[in-house]
């Protein structure tokens, strides 16, 4: 059943945070990830307003978006994004 990786993504270092997402798009695709939503005009309809990116990428499988997560090569690039970046990141599963 298909997952999607959702995070919320406030950015303190931009030049830094491109170092990381100029990684992602790679490591996404080898695990069979797409990007839905990467950036992009967001709008709070409701509840606290919460500054930043929203980023939402579509996996085959939980297994598969914990896979891309725990990977090697993300985990490098989370190394990256921390410094760069405060975030919130959450995988659920599809219907």
């Amino acid at each position: 059943m298909t997952a999607y990786l959702i995070a919320r993504v406030e950015v303190h270092d931009p030049e830094g945070y491109e170092a990381y997402k100029a990684r992602t798009p790679a490591i996404i695709a080898k695990f069979g990830g797409r990007f839905l939503v990467r950036g992009g005009a967001l709008e709070t309809l409701e509840g606290e307003d919460s500054a930043g990116r929203l980023v939402l990428v579509e996996f085959p499988d939980m297994d598969t978006a914990r896979a891309f997560y725990n990977s090697a090569e993300y985990q490098a690039a989370i190394r990256i994004r921390e410094p760069a970046s405060k975030g919130q990141f959450v995988i659920v599963e599809g219907i």
